[in-house]
């Protein structure tokens, strides 16, 4: 079989007698013409230097070839690009394809895994992926069973396995994974069958596990030292966790670790967020439930804890927290910070700096919130980094089996996991939102290992009193928190936006377009409608000297379960069948690459 990554490619990516993976990785994600990791880099901007394609000329994009990928369900994530190797994944059954870029897409190898199909009814929310990583000439990938696959880059060879969790249990995956050092960083799912979140490191040549951090539980299994982990500057202290659950409510707790992951090379520190409590039904569960709904922030090397902030305290409406951590350095009144942005499902958009976990900005991201009136931020107040709940948008004011009605955001959060992108050269954040409001009736329900552990009724609904649309595509400032310009969408935006030295950002919509618009103004330059709704997050890459811009397209995810699964009863996928039954007049299932570039 000819191998068709180039050598310049080649001797790239070769990492030097002594040096780390790490090292290796950065150089191939400091080159824009390759994109390596999901979101393109440690700091999760994706953002790309590339300008051939700008906005004086990108109205003449055209799409150049297109791949199916042969799979009919949510399509997340997206195409990596290493040399003259393009790397795509699908939905469960989790395949990878290695496509030669120098002969018309073709397949060089392709990875198909024999998973057992009964992962499929436990995987919350349709079976999507977010996609392969590649590093040290090796293709990483999670699949929906939690086996961690290491595959060589040039053959697809599988070199080591290694299994994360139990599906019999709930635990399934749907996250992308992040190579760090000589590590490869994995989460859990399933949260909604009381699964107890963690985070695991492990060797990126061996497949050993190397550490593994819970989400909640006893300190030595959360990896904290209670006297050197800060919460908003102060020792979480011993037994923070458990002090914050009933019983032994936490070890069903939930805080499972399905979002995006984010490294600072400097501060040596990896980011992620951790999900909603389990159950659903919060009068079950009294007290803060610590550590779910939570920032963290670890030393990849052991796992330890450094700093903790909790921004949804017994969460009452599933705001899960994992949502990405963008890493900026900029200024901040004054002064030169490192900085962390966060758009949280509960609807408001924090900005801390990453290396202290000092919470520095907190405001709402849509208009539409009002679940809460505010986060207190006066570090003297007893309430200080809470967000002030509004009584009658609480799911538990007046007890079990009574509907709470009209709550902002629904549970699929202002943002879901779609990832945001950020322009160094303007210095804003480009935010994919949901403009979605709920109603939510919880009730009691026992825990069955394998068996869902929700507890609660939803009905979706646009935002009242707007567009009328259920998204909006924001321009965001992190520093002053608040929206610069806002695109109305009539359905909410459920891909990952990219932004360029173009002065550009491109993003897909539900019914199938991909869009480009001017970073600075938001003035619509194209759009070009594929074959399915798109969820999937759009990246560029370079080929013969020639950018290029990659989509996956195919419908599902929560937003599009309905479709994926074949679902009508409107309650079904936690209420998002109802909210978003109209789609199917716009858009079918489907699963394809387009790639588009400028004509000759």
């Amino acid at each position: 079989m000819r191998r068709s990554i180039s050598l310049a490619a080649l001797v790239a990516v070769a990492s030097p007698i002594g040096a780390s993976a790490n090292e290796a990785l950065m150089e191939v994600m400091s080159d824009p013409n390759q994109w390596a990791i999901q979101t393109g880099d440690y700091a999760n901007q994706r953002y790309s230097e590339l300008d051939q394609i700008n906005k004086d000329n990108v109205g003449d994009l055209v799409p150049t070839w297109t791949f199916s990928t042969g799979v009919l369900r949510g399509h997340e994530g997206s195409p990596l690009v290493i040399g003259d190797v393009m790397y795509v994944h699908t939905p469960f059954p989790n395949i990878v394809y290695a496509l030669d870029l120098n002969d018309n897409g073709r397949i060089i190898w392709r990875y198909e895994p024999k998973q057992d199909t009964s992962v499929i009814p436990v995987m919350c929310c349709d079976t999507v992926n977010r996609g392969v990583a590649y590093a040290n000439d090796k293709i990483f990938l999670h699949q929906a069973d939690t086996t961690v696959v290491a595959l060589n880059a040039q053959d697809g060879s599988v070199l080591w396995t290694a299994v994360n969790g139990d599906p019999s249990i709930g635990e399934t995956n749907t996250a992308t994974v992040l190579p760090v050092k000589d590590k490869i960083i994995v989460g859990i799912s399933g949260g909604e069958y009381g699964v107890r979140g963690h985070v695991t490191a492990y060797n990126m040549e061996s497949g050993e596990q190397e550490w593994r951090a819970y989400s909640m539980g006893p300190d030595e299994e959360m990896l904290v030292d209670p006297e050197n982990t800060t919460h908003l500057g102060e020792p979480i202290g011993a037994d923070s966790s458990l002090n914050t659950w009933e019983g032994d409510q936490w070890q069903i707790g939930g805080g499972t670790t399905w979002g995006w992951y984010s490294y600072d090379p400097e501060a040596d520190l990896i980011y992620y967020g951790t999900g909603n409590p389990s159950t659903w039904n919060p009068a079950q569960r009294p007290g803060d439930n610590r550590w779910s709904m939570t920032i963290m922030a670890r030393d990849p090397d052991d796992g330890m804890a450094k700093w903790f902030y909790q921004m949804t305290p017994h969460d009452e409406w599933d705001f899960d927290g994992v949502n990405e951590m963008i890493l900026t350095d900029q200024d901040f009144n004054g002064e030169e910070r490192k900085l962390l942005t966060h758009f949280d499902r509960n609807g408001f958009g924090y900005t801390l700096d990453r290396v202290t976990g000092e919470l520095l900005v907190a405001e709402k991201f849509d208009p539409a919130v009002n679940w809460a009136t505010e986060v207190v931020m006066d570090p003297e107040s007893e309430e200080y980094g809470r967000p002030q709940v509004v009584a009658e948008y609480s799911t538990e004011q007046n007890g079990e089996d009574v509907n709470s009605t009209g709550i902002c955001p629904a549970a699929l959060g202002t943002k879901d996991q779609q990832p945001a992108s950020y322009s160094p050269k303007t210095q804003l954040f480009y935010v994919p939102t949901n403009h979605v409001c709920m109603d939510y009736e919880p009730f009691r329900v026992s825990y069955t290992a394998g068996q869902p552990y929700v507890g609660a009724t939803l009905a979706m609904y646009p935002a009242p009193d707007s567009h009328g649309g259920m998204g909006n595509f924001i321009a965001w400032d992190n520093v002053a928190g608040e929206i610069k310009w806002s695109i109305p969408e009539q359905f909410s935006v459920w891909s990952g936006a990219l932004a360029t030295a173009g002065d550009i950002v491109f993003y897909g919509t539900l019914e199938g377009y991909l869009k480009a618009i001017d970073s600075t103004t938001g003035e619509e330059l194209y759009r070009f409608k594929t074959p399915s709704g798109i969820i999937g997050n759009v990246m560029t890459y370079t080929h013969n000297d020639k950018q290029y811009v990659a989509v996956l397209s195919g419908i599902g995810g929560w937003a599009g379960i309905g479709l994926a699964a074949g679902l009508t009863n409107p309650n079904d996928g936690l209420g998002a069948v109802g909210g978003y039954a109209a789609l199917s007049d716009y858009t079918a299932l489907g699963g394809q690459l387009t790639v588009f570039t400028l004509p000759e």
